[in-house]
């Protein structure tokens, strides 16, 4: 079993042709999404180029630091300005920018965790395993989550939840679970 914090942030896919980023999505509905490829190109932790020249999609979380969020709100209380509620919303809000200066301006981050369509290798091969993806994930360049672990049995899982438990206060992003 593999065991991860699940980011309170903004589901997107990104997707590559010859390894270069082309185009980025939000969930929407589930079949078609909002294009957000300008924002989307304004987060540092998103590879423009891969490693490898593959055309794939992945799927990620995007995210506001706690950090900036308090910053922001500072920043908004300062100038006399509704504060915002949460970083998730915020994080959503600036996504949907029509400016990608104000986008970039927010300092979004990203972890991918999970591929969903092409190949994740030249010659076709697929991992096996969720903790085998995120490796190869990394490899590629892609910014992958942290606080993971596999386990064979339930007390591994038990016990991986309640250290996530223990940390959530001190991690730099929000979870909604694990």
């Amino acid at each position: 079993y593999s065991v991860e914090p699940k980011i309170d942030g903004l589901s997107v896919s990104l997707r590559y042709e010859d390894g270069i980023f082309v185009q980025g999505a939000t969930r929407g509905d589930g079949f078609v999404g909002e294009d957000v490829t300008q924002n989307l190109r304004t987060i540092f932790s998103i590879p423009m180029k891969l490693t490898e020249p593959l055309n794939l999609t992945v799927r990620g979380e995007v995210y506001m630091s706690r950090s900036v969020f308090e910053r922001l709100n500072l920043a908004r209380e300062a100038a006399g300005q509704t504060l915002l509620a949460n970083p998730r919303n915020a994080a959503a809000g600036s996504l949907r920018q029509l400016d990608p200066k104000i986008a970039a301006e927010r300092k979004l981050d990203i972890f991918v965790f999970n591929f969903q369509e092409g190949s994740l290798y030249l010659d076709g091969h697929a991992p096996k395993t969720h903790a085998e993806t995120l490796s190869r994930l990394s490899e590629l360049g892609f910014h992958v989550l942290e606080n993971t672990t596999c386990t064979d049995s339930i007390d591994g899982i038990i016990s991986h939840i309640q250290r996530l438990g223990e940390l959530r206060d001190s991690l730099a992003y929000d979870i909604d679970g694990v």
